[in-house]
């Protein structure tokens, strides 16, 4: 394997290994730190993270607001006492060493509040503010602010011209670095457009490639790329280091610091973990923020399949077919289904599935008592985790706060079931009912023979591995 030398990244030679932040406590302050200590960019997701009380103990984040616009305001006070805690772990593992870095994303709730809280009170803690999931355009801005290094994700070399020609061409000096976020292969939330094919994957050397002579034209040839998605082994990415066509580069590791020594996950996630095979990571809409996502396919998702699934289209008038009169809710309101319909709403109907609930697109869904009760109860229960969410159909714009739909019930609360997997991963029955995010790669823990016999390396190991090869 080619030699893994450093590069210049956030001011400083760092070695080109960033940790990838991962959603709810699940990069923390000791993952980051460990990772920085080891020479590289350790990052810590500030999205939601754990605060502590006297004890060392995680604080739990319960809600006691009757309005959701209260409830917004417990979850960014929150945010803001977790992002400082992390912040300050990590620092003090790293003692200097590396980069620590903190992970946000755009959509979420309260985004640059909590971004602006974290950085003013971890002030010289944080060296860069990792950010995606969205358009962030005023991260430059916020970076400006405090005088850190901003690292955009992007998927294309087209998100990052708007980026650039928008806002950040104003703060060009503070640009650390830009990440290419495969959206196939990476896990948790990924930026497939459009026009994109999900189940066709892309190389990802052209779309670099296309990035970086973007970014030459804009003064940025030696602005670092970081690689996120799909890296396992450095030497399958060798005709990458030291490319003079790519520049510098560096490579994200999102889905193999989850199995070490100190990562946050329970033994339950870790046990999962090592026993998933080619195809058990699924890339899904099923997010109640409307992108794409990648989650182990376990109990959780193949509910949520088979919701859809259980799904007629119906009309308020009788038009074309639709012509079969459905009573649906308590006063067994009439819609008009398809005669073909009717039969499948019966069937599912003896099957248990006896409740019908409507969604923003004119169809209606089909799930038991138990299951209509506990989505009712969790879009009431909203806290505004997100700067809108189909599932509740909060928005964190006024005056209304609604995102001016029907709230969706084929999708799920996501605050809910991300804690849950954090903070309850000893338990089996836990990891399968819960959303899961993974990258796509992560079939290889059960084949790679570092982890051979279960082992389960600290990240100074790991790291190390990396830098040595297989």
């Amino acid at each position: 394997m080619k030699p893994i030398n450093a590069i210049r990244m956030g001011g400083v030679d760092v070695l080109p290994l960033v940790e990838g932040g991962k959603g709810v406590a699940i990069s923390n302050g000791i993952t980051a730190g460990h990772w920085a200590a080891g020479g590289g960019a350790g990052t810590f997701s500030a999205v939601n993270a754990d605060s502590y009380d006297e004890d060392g103990k995680p604080i739990p984040q319960l809600y006691h607001a009757r309005t959701r616009r209260e409830r917004h305001e417990e979850l960014v006070r929150y945010a803001i006492a977790g992002g400082i805690a992390q912040a300050r772990r990590a620092y003090e593992i790293a003692g200097g060493r590396g980069r620590i870095h903190a992970n946000v994303l755009w959509e979420m709730g309260g985004a640059e509040r909590v971004v602006t809280g974290v950085l003013e009170g971890a002030k010289g803690l944080i060296n860069g503010i990792t950010c995606g999931a969205g358009m962030p355009y005023r991260l430059s801005e916020i970076a400006a602010r405090f005088n850190v290094h901003y690292y955009p994700i992007v998927s294309s070399a087209r998100a990052f011209n708007a980026l650039w020609k928008r806002a950040y061409h104003k703060v060009a000096d503070l640009l650390g670095g830009v990440v290419y976020e495969d959206p196939w292969l990476a896990g948790g939330h990924n930026g497939l457009s459009n026009s994109e094919n999900p189940e066709r994957p892309e190389d990802p050397f052209p779309r670099v490639l296309a990035l970086r002579k973007l970014m030459r034209d804009c003064g940025l040839g030696e602005t670092p790329i970081i690689m996120a998605g799909g890296v396992w082994w450095l030497e399958e990415w060798e005709d990458w280091i030291d490319n003079p066509e790519l520049g510098p580069i560096a490579f994200q590791f999102g889905t193999r610091p989850l199995l070490t020594q100190e990562s946050p996950i329970g033994p339950a996630w870790k046990r999962k973990l090592l026993t998933l095979k080619p195809g058990d990571v699924f890339l899904n809409r099923f997010s109640p923020t409307g992108f794409y996502s990648s989650a182990v396919n376990n109990a959780f998702i193949h509910e949520l399949r088979e919701r859809s699934e259980r799904q007629v289209a119906y009309s308020t008038d009788q038009v074309g077919e639709h012509v079969a009169e459905y009573g649906v809710g308590p006063r067994r309101r009439v819609v008009y289904l398809t005669e073909r319909d009717l039969v499948r709403a019966h069937g599912w109907e003896q099957g248990g599935f006896t409740e019908a609930l409507r969604t923003p697109d004119s169809t209606l869904i089909f799930v038991t008592p138990e299951k209509s009760q506990e989505l009712l109860a969790d879009q009431v229960a909203c806290m505004g985790c997100l700067s809108q969410c189909r599932f509740s159909n909060w928005s964190q714009e006024g005056p209304e706060f609604t995102n001016g739909k029907k709230a969706d019930p084929r999708s799920f609360c996501i605050q809910k079931t991300l804690q849950a997997v954090a903070h309850e991963a000893d338990d089996d029955a836990v990891m399968d009912n819960n959303l899961m995010f993974s990258g796509h790669n992560a079939y290889r823990f059960a084949s790679d023979p570092f982890y051979g016999n279960g082992f389960i390396p600290t990240v100074r190991q790991l790291v190390e591995r990396i830098l040595t090869g297989r």
